[in-house]
């Protein structure tokens, strides 16, 4: 599984829109076959630092989900309504692996 960090830099006069855009997202992504973990805006510190994580199986499976987030409606009203209102100042993909052992809410030792 490969988790996708999207940085975002955002115009911080536009947070309603970015918020906008993160929602349509919360619909789009799923349906397109990306396990969305969230949109995030900015609260306290930057004003203009956003993020949005997905996990995905692999980079074969993420190009056949970017094919189908093109075709979708929503996916397309959203990336026409980005360009639009152009609060997205710069966007940023990393791509990562987790690699450590799976986190439990107690300590087996306890």
């Amino acid at each position: 599984m490969l988790t996708c960090f999207i940085r975002y830099h955002i115009d911080p006069t536009k947070t309603e829109q970015f918020a906008e855009y993160a929602r349509n997202w919360g619909q789009a992504i799923p349906r397109c076959g990306a396990d969305l973990m969230g949109y995030f805006a900015p609260h306290e510190g930057s004003s203009t630092l956003a993020y949005g994580v997905y996990n995905i199986p692999n980079l074969a499976e993420y190009e056949a989900y970017r094919l189908r987030l093109a075709a979708d409606p929503l996916g397309r009203k959203n990336y026409d309504f980005a360009q639009r209102e152009k609060f997205l100042l710069r966007e940023d993909r990393t791509w990562l692996k987790c690699v450590s052992t799976p986190h439990s809410a107690k300590h087996p030792s306890e």
